[in-house]
């Protein structure tokens, strides 16, 4: 049973309500582009750089057996390549390849823009302010870096 607040509500229903929206709008933009919502985030985590498997998994929080499925299907539709890691014969590195740097770079700025969107309303230091408080909570939490910041070079 859901209800509607009208009025201010307190910091914890503000962050998973504003999570739960986020997501909803990076699962939409996802979908669009013919992605699934964990196949976007693997693309958005190798737009710098390649990575190791263990590297992914601790990332995007996956267990060995679901990040080999993501890696597979993401493989299979030509969006990431497995290359051997230069450090370790043993082991590999998971890249993007043309196709899938391609796509991400789309899925990316349009992501990008609609969460943008959320937040239209806002004066610049509105929009100023609740970057540095949600950044504190990141910083504060070690959240990983599975979506770039859009205002810097990659």
């Amino acid at each position: 049973m859901s209800k509607n607040v009208d009025g201010p509500i307190g910091v914890v229903a503000a962050l998973v309500r504003s999570a739960f929206l986020v997501d909803a709008v990076y699962a939409e933009s996802a979908r669009e582009h013919g992605l699934t919502q964990q196949q976007g985030q693997l693309l958005c985590v190798l737009m710098p750089q390649s990575y190791g498997m263990s590297e992914l998994g601790m990332m995007l929080g996956l267990a060995k057996s679901s990040l080999t499925g993501l890696v597979d299907r993401s493989e299979r539709n030509g969006l990431v390549q497995r290359k051997p890691d230069p450090q370790d014969s043993r082991a590999v590195r998971v890249a993007l390849t043309k196709r899938g740097a391609k796509l991400v770079d789309e899925f990316y700025a349009e992501t990008c823009r609609r969460i943008e969107e959320l937040t239209a309303g806002f004066e610049p230091g509105e929009r100023d302010a609740l970057a540095a408080l949600l950044g504190r909570v990141v910083a504060d939490n070690k959240a990983p870096s599975v979506f770039m910041e859009p205002d810097r070079p990659r």
